[in-house]
């Protein structure tokens, strides 16, 4: 891996200006999101939803018919309240949850259980980047829990508490907002997997992508795992909707908030355009029934090489399962 991909995420500032360039960068879409891409009948759970890219994601899936479930950490009812409004659609639910701690996690997949029995789509997309490092009440850092632990407790909970509708005419979905800094990371850590790192907002978008790598992998051994054979029961997608004008970044140092404020409205996508291939992903025909699929934007791509390692993926699922059992 070179010096100059490394350098792509290496800070605020020279991360902000490749997701501007990826803006620019000419796609072939994969295909395209239909009106009648929809979601009728269906129960779809979107995290992360009370702002930016997951609320806008959880709009769309109330207006194309879907029965949604927003798991958020605060906005409740509120948020859900305006999901109502911008929608038109009533049939929008909120439960709450704290993604950096592992009981909330539990509790939700009980009450999922509980008030809905099944869902057929999973949209991962609750993430942070913090101005700095801070411990769980686990005691693990929080960015690695939130933006990668948290959803392969969460995805593994729901299938062992069968909350999947896996006997419908299609195979349920799991969507997961990834990024394309998942190929900037050298190689993986294993020997310190799970150890608390002290770090400041210099470091926390190398690292940013780091969790992202681990997210992109696990999805990739999700997959294999879910799907042997090839057969698909589950739909297992990640996608990178590219720069978002939301407030993912509300934590960078306030003496920059004014500019980068100024340069995500310019330059950056709003989250309803950003909301779009995760619909597609979601929704769509096109991609009923496959196994494995990953966007950047709208734009068919392979994950890194390093994330489709089947011996990385086996090596990342034992490590999370160990490091569950003794912080739990």
């Amino acid at each position: 891996m070179t010096e100059n991909k490394q350098d792509k995420y290496r800070n605020p500032f020279t991360a902000t200006l490749t997701g501007i360039q990826a803006l620019f960068t000419k796609q072939v879409p994969a295909g395209v999101l239909l009106p009648g891409d929809r979601f009728d009948g269906k129960t779809v759970l979107v995290d992360g939803s009370s702002s930016g890219l997951g609320f806008a994601i959880a709009t769309e899936v109330a207006k194309r018919g879907g029965k949604v479930i927003m798991a958020c950490r605060s906005g409740i009812p509120a948020k859900g309240d305006l999901v109502k409004k911008h929608s038109g659609s009533e049939d929008v639910h909120m439960l709450p949850v704290d993604f950096s701690d592992i009981p909330s996690i539990h509790h939700l997949v009980k009450e999922i259980k509980e008030k809905f029995n099944t869902i057929d789509v999973l949209i991962c997309n609750a993430g942070i980047v913090p101005k700095q490092s801070r411990k769980t009440p686990q005691g693990l850092e929080e960015m690695f829990m939130v933006n990668y632990l948290s959803k392969f407790l969460f995805v593994n909970l729901l299938l062992d508490q069968g909350c999947f509708n896996s006997g419908g005419k299609t195979p349920p979905r799991m969507v997961f907002i990834a990024s394309e800094s998942h190929r900037n990371p050298e190689k993986f850590e294993w020997d310190s997997f799970g150890t608390f790192r002290s770090y400041t907002i210099g470091k926390s978008v190398s690292l940013y992508g780091y969790y992202k790598l681990l997210l992109t992998t696990f999805t990739v051994e999700l997959s294999r795992r879910l799907n042997p054979k090839g057969k698909t029961n589950y739909s297992i997608f990640a996608l990178c909707p590219g720069p978002v004008n939301s407030n993912i970044a509300r934590e960078a140092p306030a003496i920059f908030q004014p500019l980068m404020k100024l340069v995500f409205a310019i330059f950056f996508r709003s989250p309803e355009k950003a909301a779009v291939p995760v619909i597609y992903l979601a929704a769509s025909k096109d991609v009923e029934g496959k196994a494995f699929d990953y966007l950047f934007l709208m734009g068919r791509k392979e994950v890194d090489e390093k994330a489709k390692d089947p011996r990385n993926g086996d090596l990342l699922w034992k490590l999370s399962e160990e490091l569950l059992q003794k912080v739990t």
